[in-house]
């Protein structure tokens, strides 16, 4: 009896051992997603390309040097409250915790933004949330990565010079920027004040309450005052009812330019014929053509495991934005491990590592099977946003077309303002920015 009892007891011990060896080999990701509400479609597109990504890369790799990818969502409904009961519920998940946080909501960035460095885990906001982010002295926890939306405008104001016939002619033109009035909406103001005055061209900025679907006022008043292009700095059903409501007042859709939170084909497709000519930014490009695109249809899709129940969206620029951000988490994971140790998960101090020692060039972008689908990124310790490059694309009526190479924001002028803007944060708070030549 004695015999069996010991091997009894020594079957569950060497059972709970193995289950928490198995456990301890995955690395929790949680995802701050938003299904319902105005934005629902945008986050199934985002979320539907990060989770296949993730699940690729488990079939086709079995993860990331042995360590399986794991996730769980947590439906914020775009909220600002829903986003910070989200992080608190996703924190402490998995063998070391949540992995990041990239809640795809500059709102949501703004609530947990003091709450990363606290808790150590790593603030991803690629293409979104507080620029001045992106002075990594100051803020360590978060990342702005891509592009930010400093870069963003600027990089429209040059494409708009280049259209122009050079920066010099944008001298006496009228911009319009229609925004989302928001955080988000907002965060566009102090970079256009600043190019209006570099290059004396005048903006005019009209706002668009939440969740944007009556624009009649505000189109009327462009209609009145005739600028030469108008910015749609929207979100959700905002554009496409700019479209539509530009379409009604004259307004000639090649004229508009679109952020690229208002250039996929949620935005185009319920316009109609309306978003025909409309052009949008993007740090991303539309396509299933990608070698990265068609092995999750290989690896995920064929075995009837895809996340997306429409599979005509794959591809599409919000789908392929969300494998973007699949990319990303998974090199950071990957660059964490050459520095803390292979086969085993990381803590969110160490993937906060591999944000910062993040570098994307043409070689491992060629490897992913993402070579024209992202712009290269580079990542250092002063640097958290890496690059600022975006492309435009335009509408034909049933497809976006890409018709610039990589524009290049003004660099020097937003990364001063970062630095200014990072800097009055830091005597705020009373932060001492790190000295990075002290890192490693």
């Amino acid at each position: 009896m004695k015999l069996k009892q010991t091997a009894l007891i020594g079957a569950t011990i060497a059972g709970l051992l193995a289950t928490g060896y198995a456990a301890a080999q995955e690395q929790f990701i949680g995802l701050p997603s938003y299904r319902v509400g105005p934005f629902g479609s945008n986050g199934a597109s985002l979320y539907g390309g990060w989770i296949d990504y993730m699940a690729m890369v488990n079939a086709r790799d079995g993860g990331v040097n042995g360590v399986k990818l794991t996730w769980e969502e947590c439906e914020t409904e775009y909220n600002n409250a829903r986003g910070v009961e989200c992080y608190e519920r996703l924190k402490n998940k998995g063998p070391t915790g949540n992995s990041v946080f990239q809640p795809l909501s500059t709102g949501i960035t703004y609530s947990v933004l003091e709450k990363v460095a606290q808790d150590k885990i790593p603030l991803v906001t690629i293409g979104y949330g507080r620029t001045d982010a992106a002075d990594g002295r100051v803020f360590p926890w978060v990342f702005p990565m891509i592009t930010t939306y400093w870069s963003q405008a600027s990089a429209i104001v040059n494409y708009i010079g280049q259209k122009s016939g050079g920066m010099d002619k944008l001298k006496g033109k009228k911009i319009g920027l229609l925004y989302h009035d928001s955080a988000y909406g907002k965060e566009s103001h102090a970079i256009i004040d600043k190019l209006a005055e570099k290059h004396g061209f005048e903006v005019q900025k009209i706002a668009v309450a939440n969740p944007g679907n009556e624009q009649q006022a505000q189109w009327l008043q462009i209609r009145q005052s005739k600028p030469d292009y108008v910015i749609l700095w929207g979100w959700g059903v905002m554009n496409a009812t700019a479209l539509r409501t530009a379409a009604k007042t004259g307004y000639l859709r090649d004229k508009i330019i679109g952020v690229w939170w208002s250039g996929s084909e949620e935005d185009t497709i319920p316009a109609g014929d309306a978003a025909k000519g409309y052009v949008a930014a993007g740090f991303n490009v539309a396509g299933a053509n990608y070698p990265v695109i068609k092995d999750i249809q290989s690896q995920v899709y064929a075995k009837n495991a895809g996340n997306m129940e429409d599979k005509n969206r794959i591809g599409s620029v919000l789908y392929n934005r969300g494998v973007v951000h699949g990319i990303i988490t998974v090199e950071a994971i990957r660059t964490a491990q050459e520095k803390y140790g292979k086969g085993k998960p990381m803590t969110g101090e160490q993937i906060r590592w591999g944000f910062e020692n993040l570098n994307l060039d043409s070689q491992r972008l060629a490897v992913l099977g993402a070579t024209g689908f992202m712009p290269d990124l580079k990542i250092s310790c002063e640097d958290h946003e890496g690059g600022g490059k975006v492309k435009f694309q335009q509408w034909d009526g049933t497809q976006w077309k890409v018709v610039s190479d990589w524009v290049e924001a003004d660099r020097p002028l937003v990364r001063g303002m970062i630095e200014e803007s990072a800097a009055a944060y830091a005597k705020e708070k009373g932060i001492t920015p790190r000295d990075c030549s002290k890192e490693s």
